[in-house]
């Protein structure tokens, strides 16, 4: 598996957000137990299916300290849907609660080792990459989910507990490398 192995620091970053801001990884953990670093663009079908799950996650967590930030490090070229403008859109219409970060150059996704939407990486506080992988085992049905591997590698970390599973396949489009 390529990218940064679990148990390292996550690569930090500095990119921009939907929001007119710029978003540093070292900012947000200063400021949260935890966060989950999501790899996702507008156009990929399982997005789609997980966004009303991921939405709920950010409820959920964010009093004790939990964040998610989606990247969308999709080559716009190559899939014009997932421009800059068009993750705005994406954003608003889809009532986004978590930020919403763009990786032009694509390094951050290269540096994590992303390989497909969506993809999940939890980093605990210092940085560290406790968990990657999907986000549950059922992406067409939050019903039929039996292994909820993102919920409870949250409140595994935030219990101090070893992560099991640390890893998971993901699985979803390839990521649209440039």
């Amino acid at each position: 598996m390529k990218g940064t192995a679990i148990n390292s620091y996550a690569p930090d970053f500095e990119l921009p957000g939907i929001d007119g801001e710029v978003h540093h990884l070292a900012r947000y953990l200063e400021r949260y137990r935890a966060v989950a670093v999501i790899f996702m663009s507008n156009q990929c079908s399982n997005v789609h299916l997980y966004l009303e799950r991921l939405k709920q996650l950010q409820q959920e967590y964010a009093d004790v300290g939990v964040t998610l930030i989606g990247i969308n490090a999709n080559d716009a070229i190559r899939s014009p849907e997932d421009s800059f403008e068009n993750m705005k859109e994406f954003a608003q219409s889809n009532h986004l609660n978590f930020p919403y970060i763009r990786d032009v150059t694509q390094d951050v996704a290269h540096c994590f080792g992303a390989k497909v939407i969506p993809e999940v990486f939890l980093l605990d506080q210092q940085g560290i990459i406790r968990y990657r992988g999907q986000i549950d085992d059922n992406p067409n049905s939050a019903e039929s989910v039996s292994r909820p591997y993102l919920k409870v590698a949250i409140a595994q970390l935030l219990q101090g507990e070893v992560i099991q599973p640390s890893t998971t396949e993901a699985v979803g489009d390839a990521l649209q490398w440039r």
